[in-house]
Formats: structure tokens, C-alpha cells, sequence
């Protein structure tokens, strides 16, 4: 059994620990705000275009012309896994799950006789995955000295995406991220970026093809959208995956400040119990001592 000194030292580092959960958990949350809002603010515009491509592309459904990054190379073999996740942890399950998302789709890909190249975007997704995959991960892009993610860090990601599908290193290119929505809520999520693929229209969204007449051509802005679109969407998922971890981290900082708060209390009563039952030995062993006297 502990000493009273060794529950006492034992109490004072719990409350030390609960301070500093507490502190976090404030600071999640005054930065969760923020984060929640550029991740709200970049939906639309990033949804936008992905329904504007998807009407585009439509005309080209079926056509040998078809731009390659919509309609893919016509191979399946080499798939590359853009795993985004967060430079720290202390956030819960928020890391683990993305990456144990990609990990199953990289061992169903990998049972399917396909190879697997994994490009992560945030240290915490490095090193879960190297330990089972160090041999697949190509590169690692890391932005914990970025203090406010902004569109040009997107960029880097998808120029990287777009040399490595021009240099023919792979054929499939999907995005894994959290999707942000609610602070004891993310969704870990799967986005195919290379040949392009958008999510059917939402309910009470028509449906009946329109005609437009664009200028330039549709070719020329498929030109110069599907490029762009990458990074657009790697943008949102970055700050989807912002607002996911603080988010998770103001979560379990507070289940951590809780818990802390119950192990005092169990230990305050151990010490008291403890303290009183050594009290009345002592109290039991002057009176026989004075009995024998």
C-alpha cells in the first residue's frame, strides 16, 4: 500500500495534470470557432465547382477526348493515398481513424493484387501508417510550422499530386480527411481526386441537363479547372480536418479534465482513509501503552 507522502505527491501531480488538460481544452475551444467557420465558408465554393465540373464533364461521358484527370488514363493498377491528418495529437480518435480508414483501403487494394503509394499531409498520419507501410509512403508534407493553413499550402500539395500523375506513378488518386460536424462529430472521409469524381446532386437539386453556351469552350476551362479543382478540394479537406481536430481535442480534453477530477476524488478518499486508520492505531497504541502503565 502507498504512503500518505507517496498519495499526497500523487494527488498534487493529478491536479498539476487536470490544470494543464483544462488549459488545452480552453484553448481547443477558442480556436475551434475560427477553424469551424473557414471550414464552413470553404464548402460551398468548393461544392460549387464540383457540380459545375460534374455538368461540364457530362458532355464528355463516354468521348476518347475526355480530359485525362476527368476520365482517368484507362488503368487501374498503381493507386496513390493522400492520407491529410493533423501535426499533433492529444486530440482522441481524431488521427487514428483517418489513418485506419486508408489502412483498410490500402489492404483491400493490396488483396486485389493493385499497388499502393501513400502520400501523408501531417506528421501524426506518417508515423501510424509507416508502421505498417513504411515501404508505400513516397513523400510526407508537414505544415506544424504554419501557423493559418492557407490556399498556396493546398497548392504544394496538389502540384505534387499533378507531377506525379504526369510522370505516370500512378492511376488513382484518392483524398482521406475529417469531415467536420459537431465538435463530438467527424467523419472520416474517402474522396477520389484523380479521374475526378463528384457526388451526385443533393435532394430537391435539378436534375435536367441545361444548355449553356460557354466562352471559352467547355475543353478549355476542363483545361484549366480540373487542375485547379485538386487543390480546391485539398484546400477544403484541410480545413475540414482543422476544425475536426480541435474539434476532437476539445473533446477529449475535457473527458481527460474529467477524469482527472475522479481519480482526486479516489485518491482524497484512499489519504483520508488511510490518514484515519494510521491516527487511530496510534491512538489505539498510547492507550495500551497507558493501560499497561
Amino acid at each position: 500500500m502507498a504512503s500518505l507522502k507517496d498519495l499526497k505527491n500523487r494527488i498534487a501531480s493529478v491536479k498539476s495534470t487536470q490544470k494543464i488538460t483544462k488549459a488545452m481544452q480552453m484553448v481547443a475551444a477558442a480556436k475551434l470557432r475560427r477553424a469551424q467557420e473557414a471550414a464552413e465558408a470553404a464548402r460551398p465554393y468548393a461544392e460549387r465547382m464540383g457540380r459545375v465540373l460534374a455538368a461540364l464533364g457530362a458532355a464528355y461521358a463516354g468521348r476518347e477526348d475526355a480530359p485525362e484527370l476527368l476520365a482517368g488514363n484507362g488503368r487501374d493498377q498503381v493507386h496513390l493515398l493522400v492520407v491529410a491528418t493533423g501535426e499533433r495529437g492529444l486530440a482522441g480518435g481524431f488521427n487514428s481513424s483517418i489513418a485506419r480508414l486508408a489502412r483498410e483501403t490500402a489492404q483491400k487494394l493490396l488483396a486485389e493484387g493493385k499497388a499502393v503509394k501513400i502520400l501523408t499531409v501531417g506528421r501524426k498520419g506518417n508515423d501510424i501508417l509507416k508502421r505498417l507501410f513504411a515501404d508505400k509512403i513516397v513523400e510526407t508534407i508537414s505544415f506544424r510550422d504554419v501557423r493559418v493553413l492557407g490556399y498556396a499550402n493546398a497548392a504544394t500539395v496538389g502540384e505534387k499530386i499533378l507531377a506525379m500523375y504526369a510522370a505516370g506513378e500512378f492511376d488513382v488518386a484518392t483524398l482521406f480527411f475529417s469531415r467536420f460536424r459537431s465538435v463530438i462529430s467527424q467523419i472520416p472521409t474517402a474522396q477520389q481526386l484523380i479521374p475526378a469524381k463528384f457526388e451526385a446532386p443533393g435532394e430537391g437539386a435539378p436534375t435536367a441537363r441545361l444548355n449553356y453556351e460557354y466562352e471559352p469552350d467547355e475543353e478549355a476551362i476542363l483545361t484549366d479547372l480540373l487542375p485547379r479543382n485538386i487543390s480546391v478540394q485539398i484546400f477544403r479537406a484541410l480545413l475540414e480536418n482543422n476544425a475536426s481536430f480541435f474539434g476532437a481535442q476539445m473533446s477529449a480534453m475535457d473527458n481527460a479534465t474529467r477524469n482527472a477530477g475522479d481519480m482526486i476524488k479516489n485518491l482524497t478518499l484512499v489519504y483520508n482513509r488511510q490518514r484515519q486508520a494510521q491516527i487511530t492505531k496510534e491512538l489505539i497504541e498510547i492507550i495500551s501503552g497507558a493501560e499497561a502503565l
